[in-house]
């Protein structure tokens, strides 16, 4: 097996939209009907296999109330991955999506993944589809619905956050591949200005 490759992943939204009952379905693959809202921040991590490669998701799962707003860019502003949550059922939430994209316009990485998910999908649902689809190309985001509690969604979501990771890292070694062939090739040729082809080159003007 190769290299287990590491990311940073955030959970950012308002407090009540379930990023928690996310991160404990994803790893612990299990549901909690009644949690304890979260201080500061929490820790967990899960390895996964893409395609035979060894991902590691390094999860940070963010307290949504509005007195630790000011800790969190130490938390996404090296992050890989940006995991934007909101109640499908609850408007205000979305907006705090919207919110938390200025935030990461202005203060986190260029290069970062950021996916908007629709939680608690198995509600009535209050946020349409379109307007989560919307903001998504806005930002050139993915949009995905889970259900936490009925197990939808969560595992798949993860899975195309990898298969992207390893998709751009594909990218990313192939564009410098070809810029170290460039250069090489830059490199062929007689470099010495006194040589016999630079000697017997007519001079113009």
């Amino acid at each position: 097996m190769s290299q287990t490759k590491e990311i940073k992943v955030v959970l950012l939204g308002v407090s009540g939209v379930g990023k928690s009952s996310l991160l404990y379905r994803f790893v612990e693959n299990d549901f909690q009907e009644k949690g304890q809202p979260t201080l500061g921040a929490a820790f967990q991590s899960k390895t996964i296999l893409i395609d035979g490669k060894a991902l590691k998701f390094q999860i940070w799962d963010t307290a949504g109330q509005e007195k630790y707003k000011a800790i969190l860019p130490l938390y996404y502003r090296d992050a890989k991955v940006a995991l934007l949550v909101y109640d499908v059922n609850d408007l205000q939430s979305f907006e705090g999506v919207k919110e938390w994209f200025q935030q990461l316009q202005d203060q986190g990485p260029i290069d970062q993944i950021r996916v908007i998910i629709g939680n608690k999908c198995d509600l009535e649902q209050n946020v349409s589809d379109n307007m989560a689809e919307e903001l998504a190309r806005q930002y050139n985001a993915n949009f995905f619905k889970t259900s936490c509690k009925e197990n939808l969604g969560v595992q798949e979501t993860f899975i195309q956050i990898g298969e992207r990771v390893f998709k751009e890292q594909l990218i990313e070694e192939n564009r410098k591949s070809n810029t170290e062939n460039v250069n090489s090739t830059l490199k062929i040729g007689p470099q010495n200005p006194n040589s016999k082809q630079h000697q017997n080159k007519p001079f113009c003007c």
